[in-house]
Order: structure tokens, then sequence, then C-alpha cells
């Protein structure tokens, strides 16, 4: 049975709150350094500290999520990021701006912490027999990666028509956060004893493939973000762009990154998950490397298009494959702060590199960088993965499905495995007795898994 194919759409909100901000990273760091007299490394230390605070949420709550209470977590969150990033975006003191991106940083994060581990979650069934739509955790990380990119382009077309003030991207995502608010009420609240064998205390499952993983993608997070704090700067000092008119690129770039995300989840896991993380990682190295040394309006935009392109697909995956190692979510949060951490390092590390030996040696730094960072995260891809069969099926060892046939003659009961995906092995049992009737039996090794039984037999 399957219960009504329904989008998670509190989820995707409150995924879109929370990763507003990194998106809206370029614009949030330049206009900082322009409305507060900062030189550019202090533009993106500020930037560096409100990620890092997200980063931090992340780690302090990813397995407290079952325990407060999805429904109270979002909505503090959410309030912080109000808060922080409203208040920071009307003042022009210093101080109160730092602060103001640190508590709201702190909020995006604990909202997409919450975001993160009820996605993972949405692996395992609710009852027997029941899937609902949302059994696809990948499928919501593309739903949600599409709602930010397509939120986030409208607010670069936007913003610079109606002034130069620093804040004006903060002050969209404390409105998004507001308008999210009302969604809160749809998750669950108050706290729940948690499941047989879902303790708080259980450990974690796969610890070295996600520790790899959690590290690989902090790297690669640092070196995507590096470019991104100072693509503005790139766009305008170096490939000659008005304000205008970089809105406009970067506008174009995150609509191409919305069909990038419409591609990942049109083809799903058909190609596996190394495929995409590996090899996309590997075309993002070269568009970083073209972006950085662009000198001209037509060669930055085709650099910057064809990154943000790749770049949510392989984040796409990257987000499934910490979900597949915990149907907890506690890797997918964890894995996702560490990647927040290399997010945080970005803007003060692309200014860094940029200020001491220019965009075009970043750029390939960053590049060189990815190369190597791409060879853990395939081999845990590949390590973990394999097709996964049909959504809601048991999960075997680094999240991937089993199929679940129970036996009576002639007749599947569970999930059908896909075609071409691994088979159960089936055993004869001869039975040195009076024919009897043999009922379906199912076993308690784990959720929906069905005991392979022959249908009939005779002594």
């Amino acid at each position: 049975m399957f219960a009504p194919r329904t989008a998670p759409w509190p989820l995707v909100a409150l995924f879109t709150a929370g990763y507003l901000a990194p998106y809206l990273l370029p614009t949030t760091v330049g206009r900082l350094a322009d409305g507060l007299a900062l030189t550019a490394t202090q533009a993106g230390a500020v930037g560096s500290a409100l990620l890092l605070s997200s980063a931090s949420a992340g780690f302090a709550l990813a397995s407290r999520v079952e325990r407060i209470g999805a429904r109270r977590l979002a909505r503090s969150g959410l309030a912080l990021a109000a808060l922080g990033y409203g208040t920071a975006s009307l003042t022009t003191t210093v101080w109160a701006v730092v602060a103001g991106a640190v508590v709201g940083g702190f909020g995006s994060g604990t909202t997409t912490t919450v975001a993160a581990t009820r996605i993972a979650a949405m692996g395992v069934p609710p009852r027997e027999g029941v899937r609902a739509w949302g059994s696809d955790p990948h499928r919501a990380s593309t739903l949600g990666l599409l709602s930010v990119s397509g939120l986030a382009a409208a607010v670069y077309l936007t913003v610079p028509h109606l002034g130069r003030g620093h804040g004006l991207p903060l002050a969209a995502i404390a409105l998004t956060a507001l308008a999210v608010w009302p969604v809160t009420g749809r998750l669950p609240g108050g706290t729940a004893a948690p499941a047989a064998g879902h303790e708080e205390s259980a450990p974690l499952p796969h610890r070295r493939s996600g520790l790899v993983l959690a590290g690989a993608m902090m790297c690669w997070s640092l070196a995507q973000n590096s470019l991104w704090g100072v693509s503005g700067r790139i766009g305008l000092t170096q490939a000659h762009l008005g304000e205008a008119a970089l809105g406009v690129v970067f506008a174009a770039a995150l609509g191409a990154g919305l069909l990038g995300v419409l591609a990942a989840g049109a083809i799903g896991p058909r190609l596996g998950r190394a495929v995409p993380i590996g090899a996309g990682t590997v075309l993002i190295a070269g568009c970083i490397a073209l972006s950085a040394s662009a000198t001209g309006p037509v060669t930055f935009a085709t650099g910057e298009i064809a990154w943000n392109t790749l770049y949510p697909v392989v984040l796409s995956y990257l987000i499934g494959l910490a979900a597949s190692l915990d149907p907890r979510g506690r890797w997918a949060v964890l894995a996702g702060s560490a990647s927040s951490l290399g997010t945080a390092a970005g803007p003060l590390t692309g200014s860094v590199l940029s200020a001491g030996a220019g965009f075009p040696v970043m750029g390939a730094v960053l590049g060189a960088g990815l190369l190597l960072v791409a060879v853990p995260m395939t081999a845990v891809a590949l390590h973990t993965g394999g097709r996964p069969l049909l959504p809601g099926a048991v999960r075997r060892r680094g999240g991937t499905p089993a199929a679940v046939v129970a036996a009576s003659t002639g007749t599947p009961s569970g999930t059908v495995p896909e075609v071409g995906a691994p088979e159960q092995p089936v055993v004869e049992i001869e039975v040195d007795a009076p024919a009897v009737p043999v009922q379906r039996a199912y076993g308690t090794a784990g959720p929906r898994q069905a005991a392979a039984a022959p249908g009939s037999g005779t002594g």
C-alpha cells in the first residue's frame, strides 16, 4: 500500500529557510564591505562567523531533535533567524551587525538541522504495509534545493533595484524565516519516547564511512564557497560587470541550478551515487578554475552558470548519501554541519587566497583541491551504495534497500524489487513430516523483513 503522494512541503520550506543564507553569501559579503566600510577580508570574516554559527547549531542539535521535538526546534530556529538577521539589517553599527549575523546563523543552522533530520527519517516507513511519499530522502532534498535556488535567484534579480544598503539581503532571509513559521504546525511536537532500537544512546552506524564523508564534504564546501564568497568581487573588478549585470549573472546561474536540480530529480538513483558525485566534482573543479580566471563578462558568466548547474546536483546526491548512513538522520546532520564548517571558512579563505595570489591562482588551487577530495567521496559512495530498490524496502548495510518477498504460492508480499536489482537467495527446505499447510511467516530482524518460506510441500 502507498499513502497519498503528497510532497513534504513543511520540510522543503524549512530547508529553504535554512539554506538561503549561504546561497546569498556573495551579495551579503559584498554589501557588508560597501555599506559598513569594511575591507574584503573583514567582510569575509563576518560571513564566515555567520556560517560557523550555523554549523555549530548542527553539531549541538544533531542527536536532540527527537527529544526536544521538531516543531519546537524549528520555531526556535526561525525565531532566531528572524531576530538576528532582522536586527543586522536595521543597524549600521558593526558589532551589532556581527552579533545579529551570528544569532541569525545559529537560527539557520537549527532550521536546517530539523529539516535534514526529518528528511533522513522519512526513509523509515511509518507502519507495516504503508509507504509515504517522502520515503525517498533524495527526492525531498531535491525539492528543497529547487526551492532555495528559485528564491535566491529572485532575490538576486530584485535586490539591486532596491538600493545599495547592506541590510537588504539580510532582511530577505529574515522575512523568509517569518514566512515559513506557519508550516511548523505540521511538524511533530512534544517529546516522544524513542522507538525500540532507536534510543538516544544508540551508537552511530557506519562510523568510518560517515567520518570520511563528513571530512570530505567539509573540504568540498570549503572550495565551493571560497570562490562563491568572492564571486561578486571577481565579476565587478576582474570581469568588469556592473552590479545590476552581476545580479543578472547570479540569477541566471541559480536558474541554471534549478535545471540541474530537476535533472537530478529525474535521474534519481539510476546512475547510483558514485558517478554523479565523482564526475560532477571533477567538472565543478574545471568550472571554478574558469570562473576565477575570467577577465570578461562572457567567460565569467559561462563559468558561473556551468558551476551552479552542477553544484546542486552533486550536493543533492551527497545529502542522500549521508542520509542513507543512518535512518535517524544523525549522519545527515553531522555531515551537513561539517559541510557548513567548510562553508563558514570559505569567504575568509577565498579573500586571503585572492588577496595574496590573485583570483586565477586561487581558482587553480581550489580546483586541484576538489580533484583530490573527489576520491574519498566517490569511495564512500561505492562502499555504501549500489542501485537502491523501491523506497521503503528494508535497508541493508550502507542504506541500500534489500528486496522483501514473502513466499506464498505464486503471490509476492511486501515490496517488489525493480528489474535488475539483486535478489535474495531462496533456500529450499525439505520437511520430513506429514503434509501440512505452511503459512506465511515474518521475521523480526528488521522493519518489513519477511522470511522466505516454501509455499507448500510434502514430507
